[in-house]
């Protein structure tokens, strides 16, 4: 054979030039990515040199993840690699983004030792296509802001969005599985309306007292330093510390609005909200809010 068409490669010799199974090039050859450039006098499939650049282009295709289709119509002239590459590229990303929403799911189900009940719940929060989020968030902003006599709450509900990106982290992906359970929580929103009643103020006045508490991140501050200091809420420190925060303010409704929002679980509500926008969020300032509320109680009592 050898001798009939000595510039030609069999099989196995083309194999040995590759380094590819025999198998595999039977294969390919088959399918049409590597067509025999003839016959042996004994039928068997004979390749060139050209057949060898054109194994090692199938080979990269291939490597790259193309499907033995698409690299068909490359070597054919039907479409370009740049073309197969850009819808390849689209066809990872979303792979991708599937891969990261499955990574989530499992890293939240492994932290929080979830039942198969809970991690199938989970699954479908993460898997919930953008419109489908949005319409939780909506429904849950009209159950808890809706109707509040308040235009600038109104205008700032209307404006802050709460969404998933299209290329969300993984650390997002789990903050929006814990907001989602959080926001279609019946007693949270009948809990965070509560605590929003407090600090909406009466038509014809101004914002309630105490209101101010969970936006002054100053506050909270300031709450910090003192306690960092060692004061506890019921020494005299901590009652001249009132006395520069609230003035001559009616104390029991800071008190009021203070314990609604601890009850609500809004500094949970507001850390979540900002992991899954990507934001930086402020520490957690439960500990600082509880330091507050027990130094207003120990002050109303003394």
């Amino acid at each position: 054979m050898e001798d009939e068409r000595p510039d030609m490669l069999t099989i196995g010799q083309l194999a040995h030039r590759t380094g590819l199974p025999v198998r595999t090039l039977r294969f390919w050859s088959d399918e049409g990515a590597v067509p025999p450039v003839g016959r042996s006098a004994g039928g068997y499939r004979l390749y060139d040199a050209a057949s060898v650049a054109r194994v090692e282009l199938v080979r990269t295709l291939r490597e790259l993840g193309l499907g033995l289709d698409d690299v068909c119509r490359v070597l054919s002239g039907g479409i370009t690699v740049a073309e197969v590459a850009d819808a390849h590229v689209a066809a990872l990303d979303a792979q991708i983004r599937s891969l990261k929403v499955s990574r989530a799911v499992l890293s939240t189900v492994a932290k929080r030792g979830s039942t198969a009940e809970e991690t199938a719940l989970m699954n479908r929060l993460a898997r919930l296509s953008a419109a489908e989020r949005k319409q939780i968030i909506d429904e849950f902003k009209e159950e808890v802001f809706g109707g509040l006599d308040d235009p600038g709450l109104r205008d700032r509900i209307g404006t802050y969005s709460i969404e998933l990106p299209d290329d969300p982290t993984p650390e997002q992906v789990d903050a929006w599985i814990e907001l989602a359970e959080l926001v279609r929580d019946p007693g949270f929103r009948d809990r965070l309306r509560t605590w929003m009643e407090f600090n909406t103020p009466v038509p014809g006045q101004g914002r309630p007292p105490g209101a101010s508490i969970w936006w002054a991140r100053q506050i909270v501050r300031t709450v910090a330093e003192v306690r960092k200091g060692g004061v506890a809420p019921e020494e005299p420190a901590a009652a001249e510390l009132l006395s520069e925060l609230f003035g001559d303010a009616d104390r029991a409704a800071v008190l009021r609005s203070l314990e609604a929002g601890i009850e609500a679980g809004a500094e949970r509500y507001r850390r979540l909200v900002a992991r899954v926008r990507g934001q930086d969020s402020s520490p957690d300032a439960t500990e600082e809010l509880e330091w507050l509320a027990r130094a207003l109680r120990a002050a109303d009592q003394a």
